[in-house]
C-alpha cells in the first residue's frame, strides 16, 4: 500500500518548494506536505457495493514577509516556483500582524502508537474478507438485522513539516477504521443505528462498534406512548450521543482567539469557575496512539499536554503564533503566545487553532451503566442526534432531534420513543449534576481534533419533548 522510500521523495519535493521560497528571496516560509495510500469499500443493502483505492495529498506553503503572510496550496512540485509566487502576491496584499514571526527550532519529545506496519500488508482481499465478516456478524446476532450502509477502510500518510527556521519534521502514519449502519424492519417498523470505530493499529476483524449498532437498532423497536410536551429531565447520553454537542461545543470555546473577541461562553472567565467543580479536560497532545496527536503542531512548536479545566475552574486557552500574534497586534489581549495548538485540516489550508486530544474527566471516578441509571431513576437515554451542527459555540445553546432515545423510570428502561426533539444550554448542563461513565470512546470533532469521552447523564438543564 505504501511506496518504498514515500518519506524520502516527500522530503525531496519539499526541498524544492523550499528552494522555491529562497529564490524568490522570501523572508520566512514553512512547507507541510502529505501524501496518503489507501484501501476502502462501502456496504449498502448487505452487499459490498464498491471498493477502491489509490492516493491523494500535496503541499501547503506559507510566506511571511514584514508581517504579511500568503498561502497557497500545490500538488506537482513543478508548480513550485508559481505557487511561492502566488502565495507571495497574497501576502503584500494582507495586512500587517505587527510581532507575527515563524517559530523557532525547539527540542520536541516523541510520539509513538502512530504506525502500525501491519496495516500495510491489508490489501483489497482482506478488507473483503472483513466486509462478508461483518455482515455475516450482524446476520448472527439478529437474523432480521442488515447492514444497510457503512464500509472499511485503511490508510497509511507520509507527512513532512519543513520551515526556514529549521524545523523539519516528518514520519509516516496509519489508520484503520469501519462503520456500519444497521437496520432492523419487523413487520414494516425500520430501526437502525450507526456505529463506528477506528484505530491507528490494526484494529480486531469484529470490533464491538458492531454489537453496539445491532443492539441499539434492536432496543428502539417497538415504540411505547408517551405524553408529549417539553420538560426539564435528566439525560444520560451515549458516548456516540454527546459527542456531536460536545463537539459543537465546547472545543471552540477553548480557543484564544474565540475567547478574546467575546465569541466564546467562557469569553472573560479565565480562572473562574466553569464547570461543575469535579469535572477536568485536558489537551494531550502527545498522546500515543493518538489521530491527532504528535511530536510537533502545524506550526512546528512541541506539542504538549495542557489542561484546559481542572476541578472545573478554567485554566487556560489554546493559541496557535499567527492567532496569538494576530489578537495581540489588534489590542484584544496584552501578550499570548502559542501553546502547540496549531492543527491544519489538510495541505490545502494554512495552520489554525485547534485541540488534539480532548479528555474529559471526572475527579469522584466513573461509573458503570447500571450505576448511572440507578442515580438517574427517572429520564431519558439519548444514542444519537440530528441537527447538531447548528448547536451555537457563542452560547451553548442547542435544539435537536433524535430518533434513538429511551425512556427510563425508576433507574429501569421502559421503553424507546418514536421520536423526541432535544434542547438547552450544554455550558450550563455541564455546571452541575454531571455524571461520567467508565467507557471511554474516542471520537471524531466537528471542530477539530479527537475527544476522549465516556457516557454521561446530564441532570440538569436539558428538555426533552417527545413527538
Amino acid at each position: 500500500m505504501l511506496p518504498d522510500h514515500a518519506v524520502d521523495r516527500l522530503l525531496e519535493n519539499a526541498s524544492i518548494v523550499a528552494k522555491a521560497c529562497k529564490t524568490n528571496n522570501v523572508e520566512q516560509w514553512d512547507i507541510v506536505g502529505f501524501q496518503s495510500y489507501g484501501h476502502e469499500l462501502d456496504i449498502e443493502a448487505g452487499k459490498i457495493t464498491l471498493a477502491g483505492g489509490g492516493g491523494e495529498g500535496g503541499f501547503g506553503v506559507r510566506v511571511l514577509e514584514g508581517g504579511r503572510f500568503g498561502f497557497a496550496h500545490l500538488v506537482d512540485v513543478s508548480g513550485a516556483e508559481r505557487a511561492v509566487q502566488q502565495a507571495l502576491s497574497i501576502a503584500r496584499k494582507s495586512p500587517v500582524v505587527a510581532g507575527f514571526v515563524l517559530p523557532s527550532e525547539q527540542q520536541a519529545q516523541e510520539v509513538g502508537g502512530r504506525f502500525d506496519r501491519d496495516i500495510l500488508d491489508l490489501g483489497p482481499e482482506d478488507l473483503l474478507q472483513q466486509a462478508d465478516d461483518i455482515i455475516s456478524a450482524v446476520a448472527s446476532a439478529d437474523e432480521r438485522a442488515v447492514v444497510t450502509g457503512g464500509g472499511v477502510g485503511v490508510s497509511a500518510t507520509a507527512g513532512c513539516l519543513m520551515t526556514s527556521e529549521g524545523i523539519l519534521s516528518h514520519g509516516l502514519t496509519t489508520s484503520h477504521g469501519m462503520g456500519i449502519q444497521v437496520s432492523l424492519d419487523v413487520d414494516g417498523q425500520v430501526t437502525s443505528s450507526y456505529q463506528g470505530d477506528s484505530s491507528r493499529k490494526r484494529m480486531k476483524e469484529l470490533p464491538s462498534c458492531i454489537d453496539r449498532a445491532v443492539h441499539w437498532a434492536q432496543i428502539t423497536q417497538n415504540p411505547i406512548e408517551v405524553e408529549s410536551g417539553a420538560s426539564e429531565t435528566p439525560v444520560l447520553m451515549t458516548s456516540e450521543g454527546f459527542s456531536p454537542l460536545f463537539s459543537m461545543v465546547v472545543p471552540p470555546a477553548m480557543l484564544g482567539e474565540k475567547m478574546v473577541r467575546e465569541e466564546s461562553f467562557w469569553s472573560g472567565k479565565l480562572g473562574e469557575i466553569v464547570m461543575a467543580e469535579d469535572l477536568n479536560i485536558v489537551d494531550h497532545g502527545l498522546l500515543e496512539g493518538g489521530f491527532s496527536s504528535g511530536s510537533r503542531d502545524a506550526e512546528g512548536v512541541p506539542r504538549q499536554v495542557r489542561p484546559l479545566v481542572q476541578g472545573g475552574r478554567l485554566e487556560a486557552m489554546l493559541w496557535s503564533t499567527r492567532d496569538a500574534a494576530q489578537q495581540v497586534a489588534q489590542g484584544r489581549i496584552e501578550k499570548a503566545s502559542s501553546t502547540g495548538s496549531a492543527v491544519s485540516s489538510s495541505h490545502q489550508s494554512p495552520p489554525s487553532t485547534g485541540c488534539t486530544e480532548l479528555q474529559f474527566t471526572s475527579t469522584q471516578g466513573a461509573s458503570s451503566w447500571e450505576a448511572l441509571l440507578e442515580r438517574m431513576q427517572d429520564g431519558f437515554i439519548v444514542n444519537s442526534v440530528m441537527g447538531a451542527h447548528t448547536a451555537n459555540p457563542t452560547s451553548g445553546d442547542f435544539s435537536v432531534t433524535t430518533s434513538t432515545i429511551l425512556r427510563v423510570e425508576g433507574g429501569e428502561i421502559v421503553g424507546p420513543l418514536k421520536q423526541a426533539g432535544l434542547s438547552g444550554n450544554l455550558a450550563k448542563a455541564l455546571q452541575s449534576g454531571v455524571h461520567l461513565g467508565d467507557d471511554v470512546r474516542r471520537q471524531g470533532s466537528y471542530s477539530s481534533g479527537s475527544m476522549h469521552l465516556p457516557d454521561a447523564l446530564l441532570m440538569n438543564g436539558l428538555r426533552v419533548n417527545p413527538a
